[in-house]
C-alpha cells in the first residue's frame, strides 16, 4: 500500500487534465506508457537489491557498494533535499485545498495543523508512518477504482443514456495532438507523476519480513502503472475531449480536475467537494511520506559518516529523531519563506531539487546494472537471490537512458520558444551543479574510487 501511495498523487487527479490538453488523448497516453515501462525497471531492480540487503537508506548504500562512495553520498543528500522541501510544497498544497470549504481562513493555520498531523504520524514508530499511509492510500485507491468502474459505465453507455464510445481519441484526425514537442513535454510531466513509487526502498529496511512483503509489492506494480495510470488517463481522454478548456486549468482548480468533470458527467452530485477532500488525503500522504523518506535518508548518511553523527540516533521505538525534527524545521521555514518575500527562496529551493527523482532512479538503475555484473563476477549463484529483475541488462540500461533524456531535456521550451530565457534555463537546471558539486567534492576530497566489481560488498547483517 506504501508503494501505490507513494504513485498517486496530485500529478494524476490534476495533472492528467493539463497533459490531455497539450498532447491529445494518445499523445498523453504514450508518454504515461513509456514512462511506466521506465518506472517498471526502476522498481525491477530496486526490488532486486532491496531483498538482498533490505536497508532504511537504501539508495546511499547500493551506489556507494556497487558504484562509488562518492555517488553514494551525492545521491543520499540529493534524494534528502528532494523530499525535505517537498514537505512545504505539500503544506501549501494543504492550504489551497481547505479554501475551498474555508475561504478566509490563514494558510499558516492550516499548514501548522497539517505538520503537526505528519509530524504525530512519523514520531512513535515506523508503525505510526506506515498506518498513516495505509489508510491515505486505500481512499486514493478506491477513488480510482469507482472513477474506472464509471468511466467505462459511461464509455459503453450503461451510465448517462448513450455511449461515450472512442471517437474523442482521434478527435481532430489524430490521437497525438501537438506534434513531437507536445508528447516530450507532457513525458517529461510524467515522470514526476511517479515520482514516489521508490518508497519501498527505503521502507525495507524497517519491514518485519522484507524477503517476502518487498518482492510482492514489486511484483504487483505493472499492474498498479497499468490500471492507475495507464486506464484512467484512457478513461479521461475518451470522455473529455482534449479541446475541453477546462483541461488547461486543471492542474490549479479542484472543480475542473478530469476526475471531477467525470464524476459530475456521470451524475454524481457534490463530485469537486469529494475530490478536494480525496486531494486533501494524497497531500497529506505525500507530507507524511516526505517526513519519513529525509528523516530516513539522513539517518543512513549520518550512520555513513557522510552527515553529523547526531542525526544517527534513534529513540526506544526506533525513530530518528534528530533526522525527523531537522526535516519537520526546514518543511515549516520553506513554508514561511513561500509566504514572504514573493516566495523567492522557496521557488528557487524547488526549482534546485526538481530533478531529484529523475537523478535518484538514474542512481538506482546504475547500482543495479552493476550489483547484477558484480554478483556474477564474484562467482555467485543468480538462483540464490530472493528476487531477480526481470529485462537484465536492457531494463537498468533503457532507464538509465530515459532518465538522462528527462534530466536534459526539463528547461527544453527556454530553447525552442523565441529568445532564449536564461533565468528559466538556471532555474530549471541548477539542481545539476548542486548535484556535481556534491559528487565531485566528496569524490576530491575523500579521494575515492569506482568499486571493482570484485570489491563490491553484498553482506547484508540483520
Amino acid at each position: 500500500m506504501i508503494t501505490i501511495g507513494g504513485a498517486i498523487g496530485t500529478g494524476l487527479f490534476m495533472a492528467s487534465g493539463s497533459s490531455i490538453s497539450t498532447a491529445g488523448a494518445g499523445g498523453a497516453l504514450l508518454a504515461y506508457v513509456v514512462i511506466g515501462i521506465m518506472v517498471y525497471f526502476v522498481m525491477m531492480g530496486i526490488g532486486e537489491m532491496a531483498t538482498h540487503i533490505p536497508s532504511a537508506g537504501s539508495f546511499e548504500l547500493y551506489a556507494t557498494r556497487f558504484v562509488d562512495p562518492a555517488l553514494g553520498f551525492a545521491m543520499g543528500w540529493n534524494y534528502w533535499l528532494g523530499w525535505a522541501t517537498t514537505i512545504p510544497a505539500e503544506l501549501s498544497a494543504g492550504s489551497l485545498v481547505m479554501k475551498y470549504w474555508f475561504p478566509h481562513s490563514s494558510p499558516i493555520l492550516w499548514s501548522s495543523i497539517f505538520l503537526i498531523i505528519m509530524l504525530l504520524l512519523n514520531i512513535f514508530s515506523a508503525r505510526g508512518y506506515a498506518e498513516g499511509e495505509y489508510w491515505f492510500s486505500i481512499i486514493k485507491v478506491a477513488t480510482i477504482i469507482v472513477f474506472i468502474i464509471l468511466g467505462l459505465a459511461m464509455i459503453v453507455g450503461i451510465i448517462g443514456g448513450h455511449a461515450v464510445g472512442f471517437h474523442n481519441f482521434d478527435l481532430g484526425g489524430t490521437p497525438f495532438h501537438g506534434g513531437f514537442l507536445s508528447f516530450f513535454s507532457v513525458f517529461l510531466v510524467a515522470g514526476f507523476s511517479f515520482s514516489g513509487t521508490e518508497l519501498v526502498a527505503l521502507t525495507s529496511g524497517e519491514s518485519a519480513h522484507p524477503k517476502k512483503n518487498v518482492p510482492r509489492a514489486v511484483r504487483q506494480i505493472f499492474w498498479r502503472i497499468l490500471i492507475f495510470y495507464v486506464i484512467a488517463i484512457f478513461i479521461i481522454g475518451m470522455i473529455v475531449p482534449y479541446t475541453d478548456p477546462s483541461l488547461l486549468k486543471a492542474s490549479s482548480n479542484i472543480a475542473v480536475s478530469p476526475f471531477t468533470l467525470v464524476f459530475e458527467r456521470a451524475g454524481l452530485a457534490m463530485a469537486a467537494a469529494v475530490m478536494n477532500a480525496v486531494i486533501l488525503t494524497s497531500v497529506l500522504s505525500c507530507g507524511n511520506a516526505s517526513l519519513y523518506a529525509s528523516s530516513r535518508m539522513l539517518w543512513a548518511l549520518a550512520k555513513e559518516g557522510k552527515a553529523p553523527r547526531m542525526f544517527a540516533k534513534v529513540n526506544s521505538k526506533g525513530v530518528p529523531m534528530n533526522s525527523l525534527i531537522l526535516a519537520t524545521i526546514i518543511g515549516a521555514l520553506a513554508f514561511l519563506s513561500s509566504l514572504y518575500g514573493s516566495g523567492v527562496v522557496y521557488t528557487w529551493m524547488l526549482n534546485a531539487t526538481g530533478l531529484t527523482v529523475f537523478i535518484a532512479w538514474l542512481g538506482v538503475s546504475l547500482s543495479h546494472y552493476r550489483f547484477r555484473k558484480a554478483y556474477i563476477a564474484q562467482g555467485k549463484d543468480l538462483n540464490k537471490l530472493v528476487y531477480k529483475a526481470k529485462g537484465y541488462p536492457v531494463g537498468p540500461m533503457f532507464a538509465v537512458f530515459l532518465c538522462t533524456v528527462c534530466i536534459l531535456g526539463q528547461g527544453y521550451s527556454a530553447f525552442t520558444s523565441g529568445p532564449i530565457n536564461w533565468v528559466g534555463v538556471i532555474a530549471t537546471y541548477c539542481g545539476i551543479p548542486i548535484f556535481l558539486v556534491l559528487w565531485l567534492g566528496y569524490k576530491i576530497i575523500k579521494k575515492t574510487k569506482v568499486v571493482s566489481l570484485m570489491e563490491c560488498d553484498f553482506e547484508y547483517h540483520e
